[in-house]
This record gives structure tokens, sequence and C-alpha cells, in this order.
């Protein structure tokens, strides 16, 4: 994917400074954060045709519950692999190579899929990991690429229970509805680049 960087943010504020949405892979993904988190302007890594980014709480007087929301984009054509259906992807991920692939270290011994539900476009994972704890990943199709978005508590600590489902079931519709409005898309500054005003979440 390449080395780690800054994201070059062309992006949606909040009137507070805080970066709602940002446009990846010119246009062919737009992130959006669930109500009370924003977006990471100075995290995340970008290659030619993949992007990672991260959120968390817009600030610390924040309602919302301390989180770390990571929003993967995969290489165009990936979406295929959401084609096998349900039941292909549950026996996947319950296997060793799909458990390996959620472990954090690679190790599939770390990793107990607790859950695994479809929901609307959405293929919903309920996961323990021993380096992690539990968290909830959302896999999606988006115009032909496969995108991720998983929920876990900072480091440390666990998500109330339901929260993290809550989030991802709260953070694929506004994807969705992001990059469905990409082409009109202007924030009302021109989509100019973000790169002052804008204050790092915290989780």
């Amino acid at each position: 994917m390449g080395a780690a960087l800054a994201l070059a943010l062309a992006g949606c504020v909040t009137a507070g400074g805080g970066i709602r949405s940002v446009a990846l892979l010119d246009g062919a993904v737009v992130a959006a954060a669930p109500a009370g988190y924003c977006i990471a302007p100075g995290a995340g890594r970008r290659g030619e045709d993949s992007a990672v980014v991260l959120m968390g709480r817009c600030s610390a007087g924040s309602e919302a519950d301390p989180a770390v929301l990571t929003l993967s984009v995969g290489q165009a054509g990936s979406a295929g692999a959401m084609t096998a259906g349900g039941e292909a992807l549950v026996a996947f991920f319950r296997s060793d190579e799909g458990r390996a692939m959620l472990s954090r270290e690679g190790r599939a011994a770390d990793v107990r899929v607790l859950e695994a539900v479809g929901v609307g476009d959405a293929f919903l994972l309920h996961v323990e990991d021993r380096a992690v704890g539990d968290y909830w990943r959302a896999l999606t199709g988006v115009r032909g690429r496969l995108v991720t978005v998983s929920a876990s508590g900072p480091e440390g600590q666990a998500l109330p229970a339901g929260k993290g489902r809550a989030l991802i079931e709260a953070a694929v519709p506004a994807l969705r509805r992001a990059t469905a409005a990409a082409a009109s898309w202007s924030c009302g500054h021109g989509g100019g680049i973000v790169s002052r005003g804008g204050r790092n979440p915290v989780v």
C-alpha cells in the first residue's frame, strides 16, 4: 500500500473545525464519519489504489463514546470478494486463513469470530482478538472496491455492549451517502484542501 503518510484531505468540516468526510483515490470513495466522530487529518495510509482512514471523537468533551474507527478501501475490483455470499464469507473468516487475516498479529489462534451477520449490502463480524480485544468489522462493496470499517475501544478499553455494532451500522450508510453525492459535493467551500483549522479527533 505504500509508506504511511498524512492524507491530503479535501473534506467537509464541522463548525468546530473537525473533518467529517474526505474524498479518497481521486473521489472513487468518500469516507464519512458517523455522528459525533471526525476523521484524523494526520493519520492513515494511502497507496496508488488503496487507502486507510482513522476516526475518533471530534472533541474530548463530546458525548460520543471513546472509540477508534478504521476505514480501509481496497483496490479497484476488490469488491468481487463479496459475491461469494454470506455462507462462504462466514466459512472463510472462521477458517485459519480468515482468522489470520483478521488478526492484528497475523495469528489465527489469536482470533475468535463471535458473530457473523448480513445487514443490507454489508457483512458484519464480531471479533475477539487477543491483541486488540473485542471489536466489530463491516465489509461492503462500494464502486467495485471492498471497503471495511472496524470499531473498537481505545487502547486497553472496551466499547460498551452493542456500541461497536451500532457505530459500523452508522458508518456504512454514511459512507454510501457521501460517495453517492460525490459528483455534486462541494461542502460550501469548493472542495479545497483542508490543511488548517481541523483538530485531531480524540479517543
